[in-house]
């Protein structure tokens, strides 16, 4: 293999993943719809715009059911216009030129117009290969819509039908990952806390942005899971786990922001460009204490949010709370006395702190049985 090959698939490894089980089987749905929509149009019925069927199909395979209708609406509606259009133009014109001239600025204003999103393009496309092909007479207009309509009925029938998409379990992996993730930010903090630098603070900041740009997905996932619901016929029939409740989405995206606020004055204060110096050794040593016992409230957080019903998950949630809370009341005390400068400092991440803790049990609230959380 030459070096420059070599060097562009080194290149590519990177970005390449293995599928998970949703890719896949939506895959093979999508396989199998093409499949099925040929079967039928150009093996059984010898149709003459047989392609247009598992073209249909292949593109209707979505990822809810409610997406393949709505989908299925708006391309047939799209590749009607375009090859009623198409046929129009060319039998007042007579010439395919001119009848292209005619007819593609309209068919390419229609799909950028119509609320039909990325299925306009059909317009253009179909009213083009009509006429690129003289297919515009009245029986090849009749077979192209028919066919369209035999693969459209596949794609949404095999779609909702077989293994029809829910997205729950994503979504759940998702919200999952919050805690998770800010419970690992948390005790790495913990334990660089007393001796850190510039580089791991930075390291530590990024940590938390990358939590916000999880919590975007999880948002997105939640639109998915409840458009997944929609026009089910499988929903009731398969056996899925429901998501987290959403109202921790709150809880996490106020930590997020807390953690992201929190690690950004650590960066500051390590930074030698900045006039915030790092807070005495003894005041390091509680933060410890206090970001390790955050952790802690954070991991059992995770644990109510997967399974509400046990108490174990709440008492561990409350016991590291009140853990957090007298190291934090151990680095209040450490504010008296010092440098105004290294107070100032102090004191940013304190209040930080608290607050994060507060974001961690709102309201002073605790959580219902369920793993929703509650307020006072």
């Amino acid at each position: 293999m030459k070096p420059d090959m070599r060097n562009a698939l080194a290149r590519l490894k990177p970005g390449l993943r293995r599928p998970d089980r949703y890719e896949v089987a939506q895959s093979l749905k999508s396989a199998a719809a093409a499949i099925i929509a040929w079967a039928l149009t150009g093996w059984w019925l010898s149709a003459p715009m047989a392609l247009m069927a598992p073209w249909a199909a292949v593109a209707l395979v979505q990822g809810t059911v409610y997406r393949s209708v709505r989908t299925a609406v708006q391309l047939v509606f799209m590749i009607t216009a375009g090859t009623l259009l198409a046929a129009g133009a060319a039998a007042l014109t007579g010439d395919t030129m001119i009848a292209m001239v005619v007819v593609l600025p309209l068919t390419t204003l229609l799909g950028n117009v119509a609320p039909v999103g990325g299925q306009g393009l059909y317009a253009s496309t179909t009213a083009l290969f009509v006429l690129a092909y003289g297919s515009y007479s009245a029986p090849a207009v009749g077979h192209r819509l028919l066919e369209t309509l035999v693969g459209a009925a596949v794609g949404v029938a095999v779609n909702a039908l077989v293994l029809p998409p829910v997205h729950s379990h994503h979504v759940g992996r998702l919200a999952l990952a919050l805690p998770r993730d800010s419970a690992r930010l948390l005790r790495d903090m913990a334990e660089g806390v007393e001796d850190y630098d510039t580089s791991r603070a930075e390291q530590w900041h990024h940590s938390a942005k990358d939590l916000l740009a999880a919590l975007s997905e999880l948002y997105v996932g939640r639109g998915w899971d409840s458009e997944s619901f929609r026009l089910n016929p499988g929903h009731r029939l398969r056996r899925w786990t429901p998501a987290p409740s959403s109202e921790w989405d709150v809880v996490w995206a106020q930590v997020a922001n807390r953690l992201l606020a929190l690690t950004l004055t650590f960066w500051e204060t390590a930074s030698e460009d900045r006039g915030l110096p790092r807070p005495s050794p003894r005041a390091r040593k509680e933060l410890g204490r206090l970001l390790a016992s955050a952790a802690e409230a954070c991991e059992a957080c995770e644990t109510v949010m997967e399974n509400g019903a046990d108490r174990g998950g709440h008492d561990r949630r409350r016991t590291a709370l009140a853990d957090a809370h007298r190291a934090l009341a151990a680095v209040k005390e450490q504010l008296h006395g010092q440098d105004p400068d290294v107070g100032a400092a102090l004191g940013s991440l304190v209040a930080d702190c608290q607050a994060l803790l507060d974001d961690l049990a709102p309201d002073g609230g605790d959580v219902d049985t369920d793993g929703t959380p509650t307020r006072a």
